[in-house]
């Protein structure tokens, strides 16, 4: 039996997308107004979804609990997976004394703050989106910037800010790479489409995660910094995203923005430093911070190998391989209809829970944690002994994460999330500005891009097609505009509130959502701009056959 998804079940879309939205107005509420905890927010989100999805939209309760069962699975592996082992591999480098001696490292290149955060919650973070993607870029990033002396809402804040522009491209080009097998459209053209859209915003990010740091003034202060690392960056995401593909462009992105930076500071500095708290202690050897630089990197250099070589499409197949169980969910596989006009015919939506452990980017963290703490003296005990205290620590933020996953499933599964789609879509000329925001929407509800381009890419197809618009451009738009949404979806605000927890001052998860909001809205809003304008003003820019 099967159940098919009805857009307008109020009879307007207009109507009914107002109803399909409480689900997200009551968390996204609860969160940033009433300042209700995470784990409880998302429950009484997906409470509001499931009852929205039964009695408005005529669910049957067993795919609405199937559903809610299989994002909450999905949250744990692979997303709940990654951020435990991003953050082992942090406590491993604390444990042994390595990560203060990485702080004197870094605060070598620079003692500023500014140039530390474009370091950190830009650079590397991208670097990090490229190789693992999901929540590991701001869990490390976030981890990172608190060693280094910073606040834990500052962390926070500039770690979800700073992964923007690497979104699109994603681990190894998967959210492009799925927006071309859904939609059918050439995955080059629209790799070289994204990369004539984020290059803008690669641009503008650093000088506007400086400005949400420390002010116009403070970005003033280090202008230099921030034209050279968003210009290297967005001339490889372009040069990459259009003469190579999406596979290796944020990698060798993050890596140009590094080393650019790095060579700029041996010849220019600040004339007024901020430096963090801890900057300023390091100007002398402490017995907790002597070592080996090297050793320092080691934890970092075993992440980035084994992430990378992880994500390497040959090394996935083999793995996949070797061990790759997968069975369809109860009740929910090929159960529930996407219906016209988001698929030019009724298409049955596979619902299969696929535990690909082996390849999965949690596993290459875990193995390079645990080879980084070997390499670091520790023993088997004492490795065992951190990983457990990590996992003690993301307890409740696994659940939380789990039940965000919970409600993304359910409003996904029953076509809430269409409907409000199906309403942007319905503007007319002015589809190019909303048509990025549809892309922002998917990925605030999802949490991830490449399940916004599952979700809405051929909604963006068909709606170019009737309006007469390229399809290339739209689809790619909802890619672009979607990396806008990546610093305020559920699973990230968590992540980012665990990775700069622990402390006095730690932010609750409404504190970090409310600090990086009306940033995320700008910036999508900006894209959108930048869409209508390459649809009316700037064609040309499309690529073409």
């Amino acid at each position: 039996m099967t159940w098919s998804q009805d857009y307008s079940p109020l009879g307007s879309i207009g109507a009914s997308a107002l109803v399909a939205a409480l689900p997200v107005v009551v968390l996204l509420g609860l969160l940033a107004f009433w300042h209700v905890r995470a784990q409880y927010a998302a429950l009484a989100g997906w409470v509001v979804a499931a009852t929205v999805a039964v009695t408005v939209y005529h669910m049957p309760v067993k795919l609405v609990l199937a559903a809610a069962g299989y994002g909450m699975v999905f949250g744990l592996f692979p997303i709940g997976w990654i951020l435990v082992n991003a953050l082992f591999i942090y406590n491993l480098a604390v444990e042994t004394g390595q990560f203060e001696v990485l702080q004197r490292q870094v605060a070598g290149v620079s003692g500023d703050r500014r140039i530390q955060a474009l370091l950190i919650a830009f650079s590397f973070g991208a670097f990090i989106e490229g190789a693992a993607g999901f929540g590991a870029p701001v869990a490390i990033s976030g981890a990172l910037l608190i060693g280094l002396g910073f606040r834990p809402l500052e962390a926070a804040k500039l770690a979800l800010i700073g992964n923007t522009a690497p979104v699109a491209f994603g681990s190894l080009g998967t959210p492009l790479i799925t927006l071309a097998k859904i939609t059918e459209l050439d995955l080059q053209q629209l790799s070289a489409m994204v990369g004539r859209q984020l290059p803008v915003f690669s641009l503008i990010v650093p000088f506007w995660l400086v400005v949400a740091q420390s002010g116009w003034r403070g970005m003033w202060g280090v202008w230099p910094a921030c034209l050279v690392t968003g210009a290297s960056f967005a001339l490889s995401q372009f040069l990459m995203s259009n003469l190579h593909g999406p596979w290796l462009v944020d990698i060798v992105s993050a890596l140009a923005a590094m080393g650019s930076l790095v060579v700029l500071m041996r010849f220019w500095s600040p004339a007024e430093s901020q430096p963090t708290v801890a900057s300023a202690q390091v100007s002398g050897p402490t017995p907790a911070a002597s070592g080996s630089p090297r050793k320092a990197w080691l934890p970092w250099i075993f992440l980035s190998v084994f992430v990378f070589t992880w994500g390497l499409p040959a090394v996935k197949t083999a793995l996949n391989g070797w061990a790759s169980p997968s069975f369809p969910v109860p009740y929910l596989h090929k159960a529930v209809l996407r219906m016209p006009p988001v698929v030019p015919a009724p298409e049955a939506e596979p619902a299969v829970f696929a535990f690909n452990f082996l390849s999965a980017a949690g596993t290459a963290l875990a193995l390079a944690g645990v080879s980084a703490g070997l390499c670091l003296g520790l023993s088997p005990t004492k490795i065992a002994a951190v990983y457990g205290r990590t996992v003690w620590r993301v307890r409740v933020s696994l659940l939380t994460i789990a039940l965000m996953l919970a409600l993304g499933f359910t409003t996904r599964f029953s076509g809430t999330d269409t409907t409000v789609g199906l309403a942007m879509a319905g503007t007319g000329w002015l589809f190019p500005f909303f048509s990025p925001i549809i892309g922002w929407l998917g990925v605030a509800l999802t949490g991830s891009d490449t399940a916004s381009n599952v979700l809405f890419g051929n909604l963006q197809k068909v709606s170019a097609g009737q309006l007469g618009l390229s399809p290339v451009l739209m689809a790619a738009s909802n890619s672009s505009g979607g990396v806008m949404g990546k610093m305020i979806d559920a699973q990230s605000i968590v992540v980012a509130s665990v990775a700069t927890g622990g402390h006095k001052d730690s932010p609750d998860a409404g504190t970090v959502l409310r600090a990086v909001f009306w940033h995320s809205v700008a910036l999508a809003v900006l894209v959108g701009f930048l869409v209508m304008a390459q649809a009316y003003l700037w064609p040309a820019m499309v690529p073409g056959p």
